[in-house]
């Protein structure tokens, strides 16, 4: 099997309804790939994360605001990029704790990148307060591993 390359990216208006719109971009995207469900499910899932991520804590859910998404495939491997331009985030650090939030009046679980980090091979998350937040996310995918063995 040859290991497909190839790119895609989409914009949208910081809105809760368009986190649905994101999932399926990217399902549909990556679908092309020899990929298990799981692995889908998990991409899925921490398209969710992140883009919610970015709505609720990078916008407060300002429409005004616009939520940056690309993916690669590139040897087997999906890196996912999810962007915006809002607040940012004072303490990485402690944003990345399990149980930490900054918007409990909205039962938030505080389990974004925990959920992220378990479901992805990496995570890395660059940001500047007042210039908005980058996560970088990829996945080794299962028919990938399999090549290399």
């Amino acid at each position: 099997m040859k290991v497909q390359r190839n790119f895609m990216s989409v914009s949208f208006a910081a809105l809760s309804q368009n986190e649905a719109f994101a999932r399926i971009a990217v399902a549909s995207f990556i679908s092309q790939l020899d990929i298990t469900m799981d692995e889908l499910e998990e991409i899925k899932t921490v398209v969710s994360e992140a883009v919610t991520n970015a709505i609720i804590h990078g916008y407060d859910e300002n429409p005004e605001g616009v939520v940056h998404i690309s993916v690669r495939i590139d040897e087997g491997a999906v890196e996912l990029v999810v962007e915006d331009n809002g607040k940012g985030i004072e303490d990485v650090e402690q944003a990345m704790q399990p149980l930490y939030t900054t918007k409990p009046e909205l039962e938030r679980s505080g389990m974004g990148f925990t959920i992220m980090e378990n479901f992805m091979d990496s995570l890395e998350v660059a940001t500047a307060v007042g210039k908005g937040t980058t996560v970088r996310l990829t996945k080794r995918l299962s028919f990938a591993k399999a090549l290399q063995n």
